[in-house]
């Protein structure tokens, strides 16, 4: 079988050296989170991230398609530009800053969660607010369980000007909540900020 080649035998009998697991995982989502330019241009920048996004482990839902994609194999197939990425659902994913160069050609995303994703932090974030189509279509964006968030990616939203949603749930890197809030609502006036943070 396939998966006993790939999984080093230090992993089969896991507790035995559990750092030699991690150390595997991390080189595996850190592959998945590769970018392939060349594969950006070849199937368009919505189907490349589609590809991304289900190798991690998130679910996409497609403009004008209440279904949520969660089968790579399945991924639909059609002209170029026929399926564009309207939602991103990245439960328990392992998407990291190495791999959001698969944002920068999506037009039409108007909804992230961002939840129990281990490799999320601050500078994600900062990329993620800094990705000029998202600035102009993301109205929503849930951020959940997240460890590695605090103060400082929080505020980096700030560059969202349509976001109209925010929720902010189980961040304990974030200790300043109420300037941090302030802040956010300052230079967002519009925005609805939910929070569930102790």
């Amino acid at each position: 079988m396939l998966w006993g080649k790939l999984v080093p035998s230090a992993c089969r009998r896991s507790p035995l050296v559990p750092s030699a697991c991690r150390a595997f995982w991390g080189w595996l989502n850190a592959v998945f989170n590769k970018v392939d330019y060349d594969r950006i241009r070849a199937v368009g920048p919505d189907r490349a991230a589609s590809e991304w996004l289900l190798r991690c482990g998130a679910l996409v839902r497609y403009q004008g398609y209440e279904k949520w994609q969660q089968d790579y194999n399945g991924l639909p197939t059609g002209p170029l530009g026929k399926y564009r990425i309207e939602a991103i659902n990245a439960t328990d994913s392992c998407i990291m800053y190495r791999g959001f160069d698969y944002l920068d050609g999506l037009e039409h995303v108007t909804e992230i969660t961002l939840q129990k994703c281990i490799y999320i932090q601050d500078e994600c974030l900062q990329r993620l607010s800094e990705t000029k189509n998202l600035q102009k279509s993301l109205l929503q964006l849930k951020i959940i369980s997240c460890g590695n968030v605090t103060d400082k990616g929080v505020i980096a939203l700030h560059k969202l000007v349509n976001l109209e949603y925010l929720y902010l749930s189980d961040l304990p890197g974030i200790r300043q909540k109420e300037t941090t809030m302030q802040i956010l609502q300052q230079a967002l006036p519009n925005l609805e900020l939910e929070l569930d943070l102790e």
